[in-house]
């Protein structure tokens, strides 16, 4: 019976292949349809009537209508939503609200989820992913088996009664379909638990019966799950406890500092990793072949896609380009038009193209974050591209890191400062460095001609701290599970200071 449903569900992904392989051949002639349906339907909005919705026919049209907008341009009009207020963003009244941190220090955005962007996008990605992942693999048998996301939570708003609260998995969760939840587990009730160091506990002591072929969720959140899982079972290898484990999906972070880690989780044995890029916004881009790394931008998934050359960041009338004038190998600051009302959005990620056909991209940092106190412009593809690097070399499992700038004090030098979390720690901690140090040279010429010759900057310094620092670190910030993460880059040593700091206190 199991084989059975597991071929009708195949059939159906491969239909869904067919009209990805569409806008995959017409990828402007997508996106131009993409911009037209949205601004059609929401002319009528006070947005759509502010900016003249009803005499744009083309993208050109939209770019002199529509300034490029940040979330505090939008946060009135979302605010005025949040009370209630129906045709201000987009059409009708607007339930939920995805809340979103970015970093762990920025204050909190509520961005409009809408049934149809959830449908149209979020669901439709979820689904397009598994397409990609059966086109990869026709054996694959994730519809024989039950399947685990770690989910986030949902919850009514004290400020905003009218409205429901949540992480966008966990409204996700919500709006499930009937025939998506009987391949899932643990269910919505303990899925979107609130408390995420019980949830995990619950999880992993109810679900070690259950046969599990795929797991989806941040690498960060799902480390601690299974090691929680091994924990509780004794056993030494997920393989133990799940045999038919085949795929981990996973998005949030760049995978690659991770992947050691979470190798030392499921060995050797034929296993698939899948990335995705789903973020609070929108679901944009899916791996589509499991041999690349890179993701393939989804075109046709009620969500148009600007991009924002680095000379235009921080600019007062910022510029963006269309998708056919973008080039390989630059990084551009993602702007966004979707469904739920986020009309040119620049969501503070940035990406750079790695194939433009198709078009793919992997996700290169954040416009918030980075480090560039003395000219060496280090992004977090950097950071994570060294740091994976000198883990290699030296047979380490990094599980978590941050960066920040040293300055310079009188007769001193200015660096870098390292904070490191190992699952496995190397050797030899100044070897480490000293790799660490020259990998970055490697992959940032900039970074490079300020330490020749320690000219400009000293050799960075490197900080290890126990196993759990960071986790217990962002759970005494309450921001602990769900969208929240390790700030990995600042340009300032707040994060740095804070968590040397926690560190000496509960050393």
């Amino acid at each position: 019976m199991r084989t059975l449903v597991n071929k009708i569900f195949s059939k159906y992904l491969e239909h869904r292949m067919e009209a990805n392989r569409r806008f995959m051949a017409s990828p402007h002639e997508a996106q131009h349809r993409v911009l037209m349906e949205l601004v059609q339907a929401h002319a009528d909005t006070a947005w759509g009537q502010m900016h003249n919705f009803s005499g744009i026919n083309s993208p050109a049209d939209y770019a002199r209508n529509v300034p490029v907008q940040t979330y505090l341009s939008l946060k009135p009009f979302i605010e005025r939503m949040m009370r209630g207020e129906t045709d201000v963003l987009c059409s009708g009244f607007v339930e939920w609200f995805a809340k979103s941190s970015g970093t762990t220090g920025a204050v909190s955005k509520y961005l409009p989820v809408t049934e149809e962007s959830l449908m149209d996008n979020h669901v439709k990605g979820a689904w397009d992913t598994l397409a990609f992942l059966y086109d990869n693999n026709p054996e694959s048998n994730v519809f024989a088996h039950k399947n685990i996301v770690m989910g986030g939570t949902y919850y009514p708003d004290e400020d905003y009664p009218a409205v429901t609260i949540g992480d966008i998995s966990a409204l996700l969760l919500r709006q499930m379909p009937l025939v998506g939840r009987l391949f899932y587990v643990p269910g919505p009730e303990i899925a979107t638990m609130r408390n995420w160091e019980e949830k995990i506990g619950v999880m992993a002591d109810m679900l070690q019966e259950e046969d599990i072929s795929m797991i989806g969720g941040v690498p960060t959140w799902t480390n601690i799950f299974l090691q929680k899982v091994l924990d509780v079972s004794g056993k030494s290898c997920i393989f133990d406890v799940w045999p038919n484990l085949e795929t981990y999906i996973h998005g949030g972070v760049n995978f690659e500092p991770h992947r050691k880690q979470f190798e030392h989780y499921f060995g050797s044995k034929k296993f698939w990793y899948q990335e995705i890029y789903n973020a609070s916004e929108g679901y944009f881009s899916i791996q589509n072949d499991l041999q690349d790394s890179a993701m393939l931008l989804m075109l046709d998934s009620a969500t148009y896609f600007e991009f924002l050359p680095k000379s235009e960041w921080g600019a007062e009338n910022p510029q963006a380009i269309p998708l056919q004038e973008v080039e390989l190998g630059t990084d551009y600051a993602l702007v966004i038009t979707t469904k739920a009302g986020l009309w040119r959005y620049v969501i503070g990620d940035t990406v750079q193209f790695t194939s433009l056909n198709p078009y793919k991209i992997k996700v290169s940092g954040r416009t918030s974050l980075y480090v560039n106190a003395f000219g060496e412009d280090v992004i977090i593809s950097n950071t994570d591209r060294a740091i994976t690097l000198t883990c290699q070399e030296l047979d380490a499992i990094m599980s978590d890191y941050t960066m920040a700038p040293v300055y310079f004090e009188q007769d001193k030098k200015g660096g870098h400062e390292w904070i490191v979390e190992f699952e496995k720690a190397p050797p030899c901690l100044d070897t480490f460095a000293d790799r660490l140090d020259v990998n970055l040279q490697k992959v940032n010429s900039n970074y490079e001609q300020k330490r020749y010759n320690s000219l400009a900057l000293d050799r960075l310094r490197l900080h290890t701290v126990p196993k759990g620092t960071f986790s217990d670190w962002l759970k005494a910030k309450g921001k602990y599970g769900g969208q929240h993460k390790v700030p990995r880059l600042s340009n300032n040593r707040n994060y740095v200071e804070e968590i040397l700091a926690f560190t000496r206190i509960y050393a």
